[in-house]
This record gives structure tokens, sequence and C-alpha cells, in this order.
């Protein structure tokens, strides 16, 4: 795990991420993600910034976030690992890819039967041992 200057957190927030992703589908499907436990879980947003001319700026995630590199695999046992755990993931799944829209997202994730959800990247914020738990044997994605 990177040094993170002695932080520690009750609560973790990790992405993970199919290994073979193009960049730019690496960068969208992790600000789905971020964004979707953001807004399931608000108190990982911390306070909004200023500059030093008071000028505002958005409020970010509070902790690190930590991302990680899945096979189709070892995305299903990691999204298996957190249901177990009670967590909510957030998900994102191959066909969303060809969406333009919230709806047609939400559709494309009612038509997949739970052990046929086509995973590109999974997203789980919760109590840190128990997240530590859910990640175990991946490898950071690089």
């Amino acid at each position: 795990m990177p040094d993170m200057g002695g932080m520690i957190y009750d609560t973790k927030t990790v992405l993970v991420l199919r290994r073979d992703l193009a960049g730019w589908q690496a960068a969208n499907v992790a600000a789905f993600l971020a964004g979707g436990l953001a807004g399931t879980h608000p108190g990982i947003v911390g306070e909004a910034y200023r500059d030093g001319n008071g000028r505002a700026y958005a409020a970010l995630i509070r902790e690190p976030v930590f991302v990680y590199g899945a096979t189709l695999e070892e995305l299903r046992r990691t999204h298996q690992r957190a249901l177990s755990r009670e967590l909510v993931p957030a998900i994102y799944i191959e066909p969303m890819f060809a969406t333009t829209n919230d709806a047609d997202n939400r559709a494309a994730v009612a038509a997949a039967p739970v052990d046929a959800l086509d995973f590109v990247g999974i997203g789980v914020h919760g109590p840190r041992k128990s997240v530590d738990k859910v990640v175990n044997g991946l490898k950071f994605l690089s």
C-alpha cells in the first residue's frame, strides 16, 4: 500500500477496474464510480476548497481512493465479496459504453442477471477492514 503519511481512516474507498480497458475507458469508468460512491455516501466528501484569493472550488473525496486492476473473474469475486459484507457497490458494465444516458445505463444493468454482469469496474466504500477483505489478493492498477 502507498505511504499515506500516517493517515488512517475508519473507512476505505476503492475502485477496481478491468485491466484491459483503454486509458479513456479507465478514466471514464473511474469518474462514474467515484461519483456514484460520493452520491451514495455523502460523508466521504470533504469541505470545499478556497485559494489564497478566497475563490471557491468544489469539495473532493476526503480520503485516498485506492485503484486496483482486475480480470472479469476477479471483478465478479470482488462484487460477491462486497455483497456478502452488505456493502453497496457502484458498478459499471461493458454494455454501458454503448449508451448515451443514465436511463439506458440503468436499463443495461437491469437486463443482465447478477451472475452475467459483464463488469468493467466496481467501486466500494465502507469500513476499512471490510473493504480490505473485499479487495484481498488484488494488485494496484499500474
